[in-house]
């Protein structure tokens, strides 16, 4: 291979559509645009969502609902996940390390969901009331 034979794959290149140059191009005289109205004109553009003055559809639809900002620092972990873990004292770091929370959660909260068969001790770690006597009741304890 030199460098004078390389040359781009078939299909690769193609020209450019020349628009306005003649009857004889295909796309002379109004040059693909139709005829008039504003998208036809130089600089006849509106801006996304636009419906020609009436009144816009995100602004016709009723506001509704809230997602809270803190919601991503809050975690839920069930009972099962407790029960798989295998530890007797677990807290934050032990389900961070376990990956079974986020890096960037602050908060966690045993939800009850499946069972626990072993005695574990939380520290630091909240609980539904379901959940907290599902644990009480397998010997553990909050802290």
């Amino acid at each position: 291979m030199e460098l004078n034979s390389i040359s781009p794959a078939a299909g690769a290149k193609h020209a450019k559509r020349r628009v306005g140059r003649g009857i004889g191009s295909g796309l002379g005289k109004t040059a693909g645009r139709g005829h008039k109205g504003q998208k036809s004109r130089s600089g006849g553009f509106h801006k996304v969502g636009f419906e020609g003055g009436q009144m816009p559809m995100h602004r016709r639809l009723p506001k509704r609902g809230f997602k809270s900002t803190t919601l991503k620092f809050n975690a839920e972990i069930t009972l099962t996940a407790l029960d798989m873990l295998g530890v007797t004292e677990v807290d934050m770091l032990t389900l961070k390390q376990a990956g079974l929370v986020g890096e960037l959660i602050r908060v966690v909260k045993v939800v009850k969901t499946g069972t626990l068969t072993k005695v574990v001790k939380l520290t630091g770690i909240g609980a539904t009331a379901g959940a907290k006597a599902a644990v009480e009741a397998a010997g553990g304890t909050f802290a």
